[in-house]
């Protein structure tokens, strides 16, 4: 054992002492944190011009902050881009994360001098977590690859902007350095597939231990691996035996992983985002994220079926029920205030706050009244998979197909296989009943004749990644909308089919 892994259980135990302050305390450690940004920033703009002086209590908050988008918030996030100090926190942030909206086009999300360290602490307390529960620390000692963004910075305003995770970059501790690749050089560039062919010239000889980043991505990385060496992922890097990944559901993806793989291994997700770094997973036999709540973020929860009326309930973290789908709100020390994260969680225990990630409050189908959301067409496709275990997906998105015939509409499931199922129609039978075992709506939809059954479209293999590449956003941390409740989408990857048949 070398010495970062033997040094990092006396720090996992620190950490972990450290965090079961905040475990056992949980509505005392989010007030502190309220008590803390609220008085922190009342002289700023944002400040003055929601009387934060007089604000004493969440009901006090409630009434004088609304729940916001970055739309909402873009008066202010637009004077901070022009170099203006003390607008939604003192002084000017120390960065600007720039990230694509799906309405307001790019995006600019303050991290400040005090929210930096949520963003790099939350990635080391995940892996601190993982050493202190298995006692596995060996992995420290070998190499490790973030599959992520350049970390170029460009100034926006006088503050330095770039992705997250190549800001993050800039941060990763002197100790790691020399275990992390790829280079430096090889991660600022821009073209994905190219900076996938210099990531594996670097890595295909190293000692890879740990490899991080969102399951497609690694998927692709693994994918041109096996085909250049004609080996599993397991015969290349023989001490791999940690993958760190975020941004989506691992599930749909995780059996196709672990066979280019050729083993389990032990894996680790995180709730990171451009606004705060939420939650991560600390124990391996149990799915929920460990909430954090003592890292200068303040939570609110809109039980989601009230997310979009006039004046929704605004729950905190001791109000919480398990099981209940929640739009997750945020104010914190990075100067975001009542802020919509866009994400929808479920709490699967309150001793302590875990939470799995369910799905984006903007992402879902509800042209015909059903409201069905990620979770259910993502748990419909794992129970499917159960059920036809010979079959690989890659990926899949849902769009509604509305005809003005009635009893004509349908839901359109867009599904890229690594291997196809023998029988496509008892597969998409078999998608058809487990939906409607997840969502009523949907089931009396299809019963009544207003829905016909689902359509199932196979694409060809690198559909989604050749979409994906026309839009400007193959690689890094974005990732393919699971459902959407219009037919942009499905019309791209239409006609990116078309071409390819033609």
């Amino acid at each position: 054992m070398g010495v970062k892994a033997f040094l990092s259980k006396l720090v996992a135990a620190y950490v972990h002492k450290k965090h079961q302050r905040w475990i056992e305390n949980p509505v005392e450690a989010q007030q502190a944190v309220f008590k803390e940004i609220v008085e922190k920033a009342q002289h700023t703009t944002f400040g003055r011009d929601h009387s934060f002086s007089n604000i004493k209590s969440h009901t006090d908050f409630i009434n004088a902050v609304p729940v916001r988008d970055y739309e909402g918030l873009s008066p202010y996030f637009n004077q901070v881009k022009e170099g203006q100090k003390n607008v939604l926190w003192p002084g000017k942030p120390l960065y600007l994360a720039k990230t694509s909206g799906t309405t307001s086009g790019t995006k600019y999300i303050p991290i400040t001098k005090d929210s930096i360290s949520n963003h790099i602490n939350g990635a080391r307390d995940a892996l601190l977590a993982y050493v202190h529960e298995t006692g596995k620390s060996k992995f420290l000692d070998g190499k490790m690859i973030f599959l992520s963004g350049s970390p170029e910075l460009e100034e926006v305003g006088g503050i330095n902007t770039g992705r997250l995770s190549g800001i993050a970059n800039h941060h990763v501790p002197g100790y790691l350095r020399t275990n992390q690749l790829p280079s430096y050089e090889t991660n600022c560039i821009e073209d994905w597939e190219s900076k996938l062919d210099q990531i594996i010239e670097e890595t295909i000889d190293q000692n890879m231990t740990l490899i991080s980043g969102i399951p497609p991505w690694v998927q692709m990385y693994f994918d041109k691996l096996i085909r250049q060496t004609g080996k599993p992922v397991k015969e290349i890097f023989p001490n791999f035996s940690l993958f760190v990944y975020g941004g989506v559901n691992f599930e749909p993806y995780r059996k196709k992983l672990f066979e280019s793989i050729g083993k389990t291994v032990d894996s680790i997700e995180l709730f990171p985002a451009s606004e705060g770094f939420f939650a991560f997973q600390n124990e391996q036999h149990d799915k929920g994220l460990l909430l954090l709540l003592d890292s200068g973020i303040f939570y609110e929860f809109i039980p989601a079926e009230e997310f979009f009326n006039e004046n929704p309930t605004r729950l905190t973290i001791g109000e919480v029920e398990i099981g209940v789908n929640y739009a997750l709100v945020i104010s914190s020390n990075a100067g975001l205030w009542g802020y919509s994260v866009g994400d929808t969680v479920k709490f699967t225990s309150t001793k302590p706050y875990k939470l799995i990630v369910s799905g984006r409050i903007k992402h879902y189908i509800s042209a015909f009244g059903e409201h069905v959301i990620g979770e259910e067409v993502e748990k419909a496709m794992q129970k499917t998979m159960d059920r036809f275990s010979n079959v690989e997906l890659i990926e899949f998105t849902v769009a509604p197909y509305v005809s003005q015939d009635q009893g004509q509409s349908y839901h359109e499931w867009f599904v890229e296989f690594a291997r196809a199922p023998q029988d496509p129609d008892a597969f998409a039978k078999e998608l058809e009943e487990q939906l409607q075992k997840l969502n009523s709506y949907y089931d009396d939809l299809i019963k009544g004749n207003i829905l016909q059954s689902l359509k199932l479209t196979v694409l060809p293999l690198g559909t989604f990644r050749n979409y994906m590449k026309s839009q400007g956003k193959l690689g890094g941390q974005n990732k393919v909308p699971r459902l959407s409740n219009d037919r942009n989408l499905a019309n791209g990857l239409s006609s990116l089919t078309q071409r390819s048949q033609a």
